[in-house]
């Protein structure tokens, strides 16, 4: 655990925000030597923070034994230099476990994913992220997806709630977005977060950017940190032209190739790590490795982005 506060910490990140994948072993176990390793790589390279065991991390395919234990690795393997924000979902009741977990194994904060399955009302919602907020002493960031999508008037309630610091966007939806913002700085609540939380968040930085957020998770950091490097340095020194000449020649052409398989937000990142020497084994089911093809076309895909950076030099 770091000790400076975790919003402080996140405010203005040096680099990308790093989501490890998780590693697995040849017999299908966690690997913590190899995730160690891997998460190393990660902060050597220029992560601002690492966020354990989220949706890159396969949350869904852990025990709660293994979590614990890929978080506190995590937690060994930054020393202190980076914040460590551990995932933390399915019901309350299940989440509030979690959360207690990645406060004994020593996280600086929590990302609370959706709760399992259910579509519940505003009310609903919101009791549930207090009562993991409540659980432990960690700072918490509300995920917003898939069945979880808040009202403005509800980020507002979420802004105000002590422990919760911030608000991860993966659904997209950039007016609401914009409502979201201006409702609770409209309330004086400053010193809220945000982040861009889609698949592959580099493709849509921009129009992020126009909504006031410059935080984003980067799934690519785990397998080419210098390309994501290169991004993140573009979008917050507004070089407009280096974003656009990495989204045209990389980040387009990856986000074409990960929508040819289901799943691939996670199976073809851990393909690239594995491309880029890292063994961390393959995706647990339900989610499926790569196609052969799809493989090799990340390979060149990677050369590509690589050599762009070339040409700026």
């Amino acid at each position: 655990m770091t000790s400076a506060p975790l919003v402080a910490r996140l405010s203005i990140p040096s680099g990308p925000l790093f989501f490890p994948v998780t590693a697995y072993g040849p017999d299908g176990s966690v690997d913590l030597d190899v995730y160690r390793e891997h998460v190393r790589r990660g902060v050597e390279a220029g992560a601002a923070a690492v966020f354990a065991c989220c949706g890159t991390g396969e949350f869904h395919a852990l025990t709660p034994e293994e979590f614990e234990a890929c978080v506190r690795a995590a937690v060994e393997a930054t020393g202190g230099r980076v914040p460590v924000v551990a995932g933390a979902g399915y019901g309350t009741a299940l989440a509030v476990r979690y959360a207690r977990l990645a406060e004994a194994a020593g996280a600086d904060g929590l990302l609370a994913m959706p709760p399992y399955l259910v579509v519940a009302g505003q009310e609903g919602l919101l009791r549930h992220y207090r009562e993991v907020a409540a659980a432990t002493s960690l700072d918490v960031i509300v995920y917003q997806r898939d069945n979880a999508v808040f009202t403005p008037a509800g980020v507002v309630e979420l802004a105000r709630t002590d422990g919760i610091i911030g608000f991860k966007d993966g659904l997209g939806d950039l007016d609401l977005m914009q409502r979201i913002v201006s409702a609770v700085r409209g309330e004086g609540l400053g010193g809220f977060l945000y982040f861009n939380g889609l698949p592959t968040a580099e493709l849509t930085g921009l129009a992020y950017r126009g909504v006031g957020i410059t935080l984003y998770s980067s799934a690519v950091f785990c397998f080419a940190p210098e390309i994501a490097l290169a991004y993140h340095r573009a979008l917050n020194t507004g070089d407009d032209a280096t974003v656009n000449r990495l989204l045209d020649g990389f980040y387009r052409p990856f986000v074409d190739l990960r929508a040819q398989g289901r799943g691939y937000a996670v199976a073809l990142v851990k393909a690239g790590v594995r491309l880029r020497g890292l063994d961390v084994g393959e995706v647990r089911p339900p989610l499926q490795e790569p196609a052969e093809d799809h493989v090799k076309q990340l390979a060149q895909l990677i050369d590509r982005g690589y050599a762009l950076l070339e040409e700026d030099r």
